[in-house]
C-alpha cells in the first residue's frame, strides 16, 4: 500500500514541455480527434478502418502506445466563460438571462459530461534530450499518419495533463483556475499536490477516493470475432468511465520467428500425439480438434504477418470507472460486463490489483497490468476508439448538441479559414430560425455589426427587440439611403470617388440593359467628380444625390449626356424616385435589416446594387476599424438570378475574409442553386454549412458535392425543424437544435403565426 496519496502516482518528474518521466521512461500524450466512424457507410468503415491498420502498422516498435478514452465533467467555470453571456446593462439582459437558461438546461441534459480521446507514447531513453528528439519525430509520424483518416491531434502540456488527472482525481474542483504549476513550484509544492485527492484507500475489489468510489476492470477473454463499436459501445454504457488500450508492437522479424517457433512446437505436439496413437495401433485416429485449431491458427498468423502486411502487437484493454456509492458502482460495472459480454467477450475486475490497474489506464505511458494478448493488426483494429466528430471549438457558438453523443456543439467560425457559411433546406425546415438563433447570440455577446437582407420580412421582430434598424425597400417607403452617401472610409484605395464612380457606372449599365460603350462611362465618370467637387473638400454637409447627379448630366453639351439623364429621370424625378434623397435612417446603427419585400419589378434591379453597395462598403469600413461584420442574405437564390448581383456575391466570398466579414446565405432551392457555376463556386468554399430537410433531387446533389453517406443523409431526409447535419471544416456531424418555446427570444425568431 502506498504510504500516502502523492506515492499512489507514479510519475517522478515532470518538464515544461509535457514530458514526464516514470522509472527509465519518458512519456508524451497528444489530444486526438475523433472521425464519424459510427455514421459512415460500410465501404467507407472499411476503408476507415484499413486506413487505421495503416495507423497501427506505422507505431513505433521502440515505443508503447496508450489510446484513452475519457468521458470527463465540464469544467464549470470555464463554460460560464466562454458561454455564458454577461450581463451588459444596454436593456437587453433579459434576453441574455433566457439564452444562459437555454444553455445551462443543454449541458444538463449531458450531464455535463464531455468526451476526449488521447494517444500517449512511452519510450525508454537515457536523457531528457534523448527522449525529446524522439518525440519529434514521433509526433511528425502521428500527426501525418492520423491525418490520413482526417483525425488531428495536438500535443499536450504539463498543465493541461495535470488538468487532465485532476479532472478524474478531484472531479468537484473543476472550477478551480488553471493550473500554474511555477507558483506552486515557487511556494515549495510537489507538482503531485496539485492532483491528487485528500485520501485514498485501495480495497480488494475497488478503491475509495475522497467520499467517492471507483473500479478498474481489464478485457480477460477476446472473442475470435470482434465488432468494431465495442468500444465506443462500452464507453456510452456508464458516463463517468476511463478506458485504455495499451498497444506494444512487435519487430517483424522478432514476430516472424517466435511463430515458426510456435508452429514447430505444435508440430511436434502432433507428431508425438500420432507416435502413440501408432503404438497403440490405432493408425486411423484424426488430429484433435484442438491440434488441428492452434495449427491453423498459428500458420495463418504467420501469413498475416508475411504475406498481409500485418504486425504482431500485445494489447491490453482496462477500464477504470467511478461512482457516488458501492451500489451505483456495481450496477455500473454489471453494465459493463453485460454490454461486453453479448460480443463474446469477458471483462473481469482486477483483485487486489485496483491500484496497479489505475496506474495503468490512466495516461502516465506505465503499464503495472500483465495480461496481454497477442493479436494481429486487423484484430487490434476492431478496438477501434472512433465514434463519431465533436465540434467544440473555444470560445465558439452554440449550435444544438450532436444527436449520437448528446454533446454539445460549440464552432467559432471566426477561427475558420473561411468563415462565410449556407443555410440550406425546405420550407419550413428551421433555416431562418437558426440564422435568428445566431444573429441573436452574436448581438447580444459582442460588438459586431450584423446586416441582414431580408426578401420575406421575417427578420423585422428580432431585429427591432435587439435594438436594430429596419430599411424598408419599397417605392412608397419613407425609409431613403441615398447611393451616393460618401465618406473617407468609402473602399479601399486613396481616391473614394474613383469607387463611387465605379458603382454609378454599373448602376447605368443596369439600366441600361448592359449596353453601354466608352463614351457614356467618360460622360458618368466626368459628372460624379463634378458633383463631388465641393463636397470632398470637407465631407461635411449633405452630400449630392442622383438628382444631383441628373442634373450635372443635363448640363453637358454631349447629346448622350441628355440621354443617360432621360434614363435616370425615373428613379429622380419620376414615381420611383425613392434613391434620390438624403438619406434618413440610421445607418450607423450596428444591426440593420435590408426589408425587399416590396421591391418592385422595375426597382429590383438597381435596389439590389445600392443596397449591396451599402453592404460591402459597411464591410470595408468596418475593416478599417478592426470590427466585425456578419451578413446575412436569406433566399439567396433570388441574388443568381441576376448577373449583377451574382457578381456581387462571387466576389464578395472570396473577399469578405480578408474583410473581417463572414456572410451566410440561405435558401430552400439547392439545385436552383447548384445549377449556376458562381453558386456551386462559393458552397464549395464555404467551411460552414448547415444541412436541414431537404427534398429529394437536393439530397442527391448535395450527396454528390459533400460525399455524404446513405446513414449520414437519413439525417437530412423527413426530419423534423431544427435537425440535420453540421460541416465544419471536415467534420459532418449530425444535430438537434431545440429552442425553448416559453422565451420572447423564441416569439421574436419563430416564423410560425401562430406562435409569435
Amino acid at each position: 500500500m502506498p504510504k500516502s496519496v502523492q506515492a499512489s502516482i507514479p510519475i517522478e518528474k515532470i518538464y515544461d514541455d509535457g514530458i514526464w518521466k516514470a522509472g527509465n521512461n519518458y512519456s508524451r500524450t497528444w489530444l486526438m480527434g475523433d472521425i464519424n466512424f459510427a455514421v459512415a457507410s460500410e465501404e467507407d468503415k472499411r476503408t476507415m478502418l484499413l486506413q487505421y491498420c495503416a495507423f497501427l502498422n506505422s507505431l513505433p516498435t521502440e515505443a508503447t502506445v496508450k489510446i484513452t478514452i475519457n468521458n470527463r465533467k465540464l469544467n464549470q467555470k470555464k463554460f460560464r466563460q466562454t458561454l455564458m453571456l454577461r450581463a451588459k446593462g444596454d436593456g437587453l439582459d433579459a434576453y441574455r438571462g433566457e439564452y444562459n437558461k437555454m444553455l445551462q438546461g443543454k449541458a444538463a441534459a449531458t450531464q455535463n459530461m464531455t468526451q476526449e480521446k488521447y494517444i500517449t507514447i512511452a519510450v525508454s531513453r537515457k536523457s531528457i534530450d534523448e527522449a525529446r528528439a524522439a518525440f519529434a519525430r514521433i509526433g511528425a509520424e502521428l500527426t501525418t499518419n492520423l491525418a490520413k483518416l482526417s483525425a488531428t491531434v495536438t500535443e499536450m502540456g504539463t498543465a493541461e495533463r495535470l488538468r487532465l488527472l485532476r479532472d478524474f482525481f478531484r472531479p468537484e474542483d473543476t472550477q478551480d483556475t488553471e493550473i500554474n504549476i511555477r507558483d506552486f513550484m515557487r511556494r515549495g509544492h510537489n507538482f503531485k499536490d496539485v492532483v491528487c485527492p485528500d485520501s485514498m484507500q485501495f480495497r480488494a475489489d475497488h478503491f475509495e477516493m475522497d467520499g467517492k468510489v471507483g473500479r478498474v476492470l481489464f478485457l480477460k477473454e477476446y472473442a475470435s470475432f470482434m465488432k468494431d463499436d465495442m468500444v465506443s459501445k462500452l464507453t456510452e454504457s456508464v458516463k463517468n468511465i476511463m478506458l485504455s488500450i495499451d498497444i506494444l508492437p512487435i519487430p517483424t522479424d522478432e514476430a516472424v520467428k517466435e511463430i515458426q517457433n510456435k508452429i514447430l512446437a505444435v508440430e511436434t505436439d502432433i507428431t508425438r500425439w500420432q507416435r502413440k496413437q501408432n503404438e497403440n495401433y490405432n493408425f486411423s485416429a484424426s488430429i484433435p480438434y484442438e491440434m488441428r485449431q492452434m495449427r491453423e491458427e498459428t500458420e495463418e498468423f504467420l501469413d498475416d504477418l508475411t504475406a498481409r502486411d500485418e504486425r504482431m502487437m500485445f494489447a491490453l484493454l482496462t477500464i477504470v470507472h467511478t461512482a457516488d456509492d458501492l451500489g451505483q458502482l456495481n450496477a455500473d460495472t454489471e453494465a459493463l460486463i453485460s454490454a461486453v459480454k453479448s460480443r463474446f467477450n469477458s471483462l473481469s475486475v482486477l483483485r487486489w490489483q485496483q491500484e496497479d490497474g489505475l496506474n495503468t489506464v490512466l495516461p502516465y505511458g506505465v503499464r503495472r497490468i500483465h495480461a496481454l494478448r497477442t493479436l494481429n493488426t486487423g484484430s487490434v483494429s476492431a478496438l477501434n476508439p472512433f465514434s463519431v466528430q465533436e465540434i467544440r471549438d473555444k470560445g465558439g457558438i452554440f449550435y444544438g448538441v450532436n444527436a449520437i453523443s448528446r454533446n454539445l456543439i460549440m464552432c467559432s467560425r471566426k477561427n475558420l479559414l473561411n468563415g462565410n457559411a449556407f443555410i440550406l433546406g425546405v420550407s419550413g425546415s428551421g433555416k431562418s430560425f437558426l440564422a435568428k438563433e445566431e444573429m441573436a447570440f452574436v448581438a447580444l455577446s459582442t460588438e459586431d455589426d450584423i446586416l441582414v437582407v431580408d426578401p420575406e420580412r421575417e427578420y423585422e421582430p428580432l431585429v427591432k427587440a435587439l435594438g436594430g434598424e429596419v430599411i424598408r425597400f419599397a417605392p412608397d417607403s419613407k425609409n431613403y439611403i441615398n447611393p451616393l452617401d460618401l465618406s473617407k472610409e468609402y473602399g479601399e484605395g486613396d481616391n473614394p470617388i474613383s469607387l463611387k464612380s465605379s458603382f454609378v457606372m454599373s448602376l447605368y449599365e443596369n439600366l441600361n440593359n448592359g449596353k453601354v460603350d466608352g463614351t457614356a462611362n467618360s460622360i458618368v465618370d466626368r459628372c460624379v467628380k463634378n458633383v463631388y467637387q465641393e463636397y470632398v473638400r470637407t465631407y461635411e454637409g449633405e452630400p449630392p444625390t442622383l438628382r444631383d447627379l441628373r442634373l450635372e448630366l443635363l448640363r453637358q453639351e454631349e447629346p448622350l449626356a441628355k440621354q443617360i439623364a432621360l434614363s435616370l429621370e425615373l428613379f429622380t424625378e419620376g414615381s420611383l424616385n425613392v434613391f434620390s434623397h438624403q438619406t434618413n435612417v440610421d445607418m450607423d446603427n450596428r444591426i440593420i435589416c435590408y426589408d425587399t419585400l416590396d421591391l418592385g419589378k422595375q426597382l429590383k434591379s438597381i435596389g439590389m446594387l445600392i443596397m449591396l453597395d451599402s453592404i460591402l462598403n459597411r464591410v470595408m469600413e468596418n475593416r478599417k476599424k478592426g470590427k466585425r461584420t456578419w451578413v446575412y442574405i436569406d433566399e439567396i437564390y433570388l441574388f443568381f438570378a441576376n448577373e449583377y448581383s451574382a457578381s456581387f456575391l462571387s466576389e464578395s466570398w472570396k473577399r469578405f475574409r480578408k474583410y473581417g466579414a463572414l456572410a451566410t446565405g440561405i435558401t430552400q432551392n439547392v439545385s436552383d442553386c447548384l445549377q449556376s457555376p458562381t453558386a456551386r463556386t462559393m458552397f464549395s468554399n464555404s467551411e460552414f454549412l448547415v444541412l436541414l430537410n431537404q427534398a429529394s433531387t437536393d439530397r442527391m446533389d448535395l450527396a454528390s458535392l459533400f460525399h455524404i453517406s446513405d446513414t449520414q443523409m437519413g439525417y437530412i431526409q423527413d426530419t423534423s425543424a431544427g435537425r440535420g447535419l453540421l460541416k465544419v471544416r471536415n467534420s459532418l456531424v449530425p444535430f438537434v437544435n431545440e429552442f425553448p418555446k416559453d422565451t420572447a427570444l423564441y416569439g421574436f425568431m419563430t416564423t410560425k403565426p401562430e406562435e409569435r
